[in-house]
């Protein structure tokens, strides 16, 4: 008899036995030997095509008469060398500050902005420090005659390109040598024998002096450009002014300047129309002979020959304005200069187009071809002379500085003296009341500017 633990056991025993021979036998697992298969050939990959470049165009804005045609054609070439377009926006000169000021001040300037050099006006008109684009390592820099660069330049920074001729640009009495030999009238130098002169060429029904008075900013120039008298007949005038410690209207030689100019208006010797006289006609005015004079720069008697092929360059001679008895010629190292906008989205676009400009072929092509530059402020640049332009040169051998560029806080407010002068002409103001002006829009920008001596 089996104890109950060893039935127990005795089952156990039989159901292994019975679920063993049961039980499938499992499927031995077959290893696949590793073959090494053949790597297959990469399909030659495509090259990658250079991205589409989108065309790119840089705006410039500029007051009427600072873009040539000169430099528009270079602009032509511009773009077919680098694919760049120019888009030049020119605006009426007594416009231009206005419109300017409104793009600056909203953010919304154009890739390349013109702007009077000058010292006073970069900082307080342009406020370049915010504005414009540092351009100190630029290579043109080196070539840049030094004072205009300096005219371009706060703290040693630059910030400007000037291409302009800035010395034979000096403004001075353009005048018919014909008319003044058929009225028997030689060179005046003096106040008295140019009122003299005027006078007989009036009476033999020639209008003295073509002035442009609408433009607002040409009959401007009589006083400022005769800057070197003022401090010739009172040394150290410029310093005083500059320093705070005298005004415009304590000056006499400037009240003077300003008496003998609205004298010239009330005798007519600007003619009937000179507040409706425009610029832009100077050269077909001085062709058609009804002319005498007009104040203007060394290269517009080319202009006049190629405007009217009939009336040759040689026709004209120059000389100084003789306002106070001047005899000094005006020289101003400042002129209209390029500026690149700090918020332009073309930086490099524009400093290719300035770095294309200063080219040594393409400032002798902007010489060559624009007849109102006689010089440029660039070194290499080849030039000739006329007979008559070297005479001038050989004649005027004393120079000084334009008083807009020597004083402080005067070329900023230019067309303002533009609409002072207006009012002087037609009775609304005296000179007296001129020079105030000045003295007081001198003060207001020195006061914004923190100008310590105003202090």
């Amino acid at each position: 008899m089996f104890s109950r633990r060893g039935l127990l056991i005795a089952l156990v025993l039989i159901f292994s036995l019975v679920f063993s021979s049961c039980a499938p036998s499992p499927t031995p697992t077959t290893v696949e030997p590793t073959v090494e298969k053949p790597t297959a050939t990469a399909e030659p990959v495509a090259a990658t095509e250079e991205p589409v470049k989108e065309p790119v165009t840089i705006t410039y804005l500029a007051s009427q008469d600072w873009i040539k045609d000169a430099e528009m054609e270079l602009g032509k070439k511009f773009e077919e060398e680098s694919g760049i377009h120019v888009d030049y926006q020119i605006v009426p000169s007594d416009q231009y500050f206005n419109v300017l000021t409104t793009k600056l001040n909203s953010g919304e300037g154009t890739d390349i902005f013109g702007g009077q050099s000058g010292k006073t006006d970069i900082k307080l008109q342009l406020n370049v420090e915010k504005n414009a684009v540092p351009l100190t390592d630029e290579e043109w820099i080196e070539r840049m005659n030094p004072l205009s660069v300096e005219q371009v330049s706060l703290d040693n920074v630059v910030y400007g390109l000037t291409i302009w001729d800035t010395l034979g640009g000096s403004w001075v009495l353009v005048y018919n040598k014909d008319i003044f030999s058929q009225n028997g009238l030689a060179v005046p130098t003096t106040y008295a024998e140019f009122k003299t002169a005027c006078q007989t060429l009036k009476d033999a029904g020639v209008t003295p002096i073509y002035e442009p008075v609408a433009d607002g900013w040409h009959h401007v120039l009589w006083f400022p450009e005769i800057g070197p008298a003022y401090e010739a007949a009172t040394p150290g005038l410029t310093e005083s002014l500059n320093t705070n410690k005298t005004k415009f209207a304590d000056d006499p030689t400037t009240l003077l300047a300003l008496t003998q100019l609205k004298e010239i208006y009330d005798l007519g010797y600007f003619g009937s129309d000179a507040l409706s006289n425009e610029f832009a006609n100077t050269e077909s005015a001085m062709a058609s002979g009804k002319y005498a004079m007009t104040l203007n720069r060394l290269g517009l008697p080319g202009q006049i020959e190629q405007a009217d092929p009939a009336v040759k360059a040689d026709k004209f001679g120059f000389f100084l304005i003789p306002l106070a008895d001047n005899q000094i010629w005006n020289v101003n190292p400042a002129g209209p200069s390029k500026f690149i906008y700090s918020g332009s989205k073309n930086i490099d676009a524009a400093k290719a187009y300035f770095e294309f400009l200063t080219r040594q072929e393409n400032l002798q092509y902007l010489l060559d071809n624009e007849p109102q530059f006689t010089l440029l402020n660039f070194e290499g640049v080849k030039y000739e002379l006329t007979a008559d332009q070297q005479a001038f040169i050989d004649t005027y051998t004393q120079q000084g500085t334009v008083l807009q560029t020597a004083v402080n806080y005067v070329n900023p407010q230019w067309m303002d003296i533009g609409q002072d002068l207006t009012a002087m002409f037609t009775g609304a103001a005296t000179p007296a009341d001129v020079l105030a002006s000045i003295d007081q829009r001198r003060t207001d920008m020195a006061t914004t500017a923190d100008d310590p001596a105003w202090k």
